[in-house]
């Protein structure tokens, strides 16, 4: 065992097993409470650098089912394209849906915004990963299943295998490799009580395993993309049984 592991897990034993994260003072709408309260304990600074987080490690929280990967928004969206003649907010009502629950505001999220690559959502969007290992939304209008998709699609964008968003290959690489392929990673996992009892630790991931992971569906994209908010949520992510399958070592 390397000095840096043994670093890592003696500060989980000494300020995070036995312990219930205690996020009283954080504020209770945000989601990552708990995260901040972990990364505190084990001296990680919160930031948003897309390096690992502590010793070349990069750390995961427990979570209910799935854990992701990053937020790593795309190279190229199509609004971004002036031959189209759209917005951001344009963009998410063409392809997103209105939540019912937030008031109709719509989103590129839910059941219009694809999730693995090969499988089309009901508004005829799909992830691909092409030959040189770029991802691709693309739209296809002949599949879209959406009543109102004539009055909705703009006539430049009636056509099949449209993209409508890509992330380089490149780019992709460096943001998987600077983050897991480092020293690898490490989770720190909870009981059904939320007491912090184990850290579990994998080996480094470079892009070859990740992208063709995304190509076998056990990563998938989870967008979030809302109308009227600027931050453009593309989250990766895969179901905690792939993690489970990636652990070398528990402690």
């Amino acid at each position: 065992m390397n000095d840096n592991k043994q670093k890592i897990i003696n500060l989980f034993h000494q300020n995070v097993r036995g312990k219930k994260a205690v996020t009283d003072e954080a504020n209770l709408k945000h989601n990552g409470k708990k995260g901040h309260w972990l990364e505190k304990q084990m001296g990680v600074k919160h930031n948003a650098d897309n390096k690992p987080d502590l010793f070349g490690y990069e750390m995961k929280n427990a979570t209910k089912t799935k854990t992701s990967f990053g937020d790593w928004m795309a190279s190229y969206y199509i609004y971004e394209d002036l031959q189209y003649k759209i917005d951001k907010n344009g963009f998410i009502k063409i392809f997103g849906t209105p939540k019912p629950k937030k008031n109709n505001r719509y989103s590129w999220s839910g059941t219009t915004c694809p999730k693995k690559v090969g499988v089309y959502t009901p508004s005829g969007q799909t992830l691909e990963v092409d030959d040189e290992n770029n991802v691709l939304v693309k739209y296809s209008f002949s599949i879209d299943t959406r009543q109102d998709k004539n009055t909705m699609v703009p006539a430049a964008m009636k056509k099949d295998d449209l993209i409508i968003a890509r992330w380089d290959s490149e780019l992709m690489r460096k943001r998987v490799e600077d983050k897991f392929n480092q020293q690898g990673w490490f989770k720190c996992l909870i009981n059904k009580d939320g007491i912090y009892t184990e850290i579990v630790f994998g080996d480094p991931i470079p892009f070859e395993k990740w992208i063709n992971d995304l190509k076998s569906g056990h990563i998938i994209f989870d967008g979030g993309m809302t109308f009227g908010k600027s931050r453009r949520y593309s989250i990766w992510r895969a179901n905690n049984p792939y993690w489970e399958s990636l652990i070398t070592d528990r402690h």
